[in-house]
């Protein structure tokens, strides 16, 4: 997906999740993905991305893998988040689980402490699939959550 230079807001209402999904670029990254319950007025409706997101709702297979993500957070958190990445549509892990793919020790309890706090703020849901995450937490508002997870057969 090509969002070269791309900047700004965009939102748009999608029934299945009875939200809306609020898209926020910088320089051609998405650096946010929330859920307000109504969309915001000064946002964009038209973009290539929410376009991706309907379809996906409504039940087409995307993992988003190719949309470019500008994290701004911890690199310890940047790597749990990314290891989140890797987790494949229609698939589900644990915390555990997912503290091993980021390379970390799932008997540490300040690692598992530093995954769970990534999840939380996670600052991209959807794109990086908190849902798809067994006991959370997660940045991913609850109905929002179990909606992603129906659409993935979760």
């Amino acid at each position: 997906m090509n969002t070269t230079g791309t900047s700004g807001v965009f939102a748009r209402e999608f029934a299945a999740l009875d939200r809306a999904v609020e898209v926020g670029f910088a320089g051609g990254r998405v650096i946010s993905v929330s859920f307000p319950a109504d969309v915001p007025a000064d946002a964009e409706p038209d973009h290539e991305l929410l376009d991706r997101i309907g379809a996906y709702v409504r039940g087409e297979r995307d993992e988003f893998a190719d949309v470019a993500v500008g994290l701004t957070v911890p690199t310890d958190r940047r790597d749990v988040l990314e290891a989140l990445r890797t987790v494949p549509y229609g698939e589900e892990v644990s915390v555990s689980r997912l503290t091993r793919l980021a390379a970390l020790d799932a008997d540490d309890p300040d690692d598992l402490e530093l995954v769970r706090n990534a999840l939380d703020e996670n600052p991209v849901p959807l794109l990086l699939p908190d849902h798809r995450v067994q006991g959370g937490p997660h940045a991913t508002p609850g109905a929002v959550r179990n909606a992603l997870r129906r659409v993935e057969g979760l």
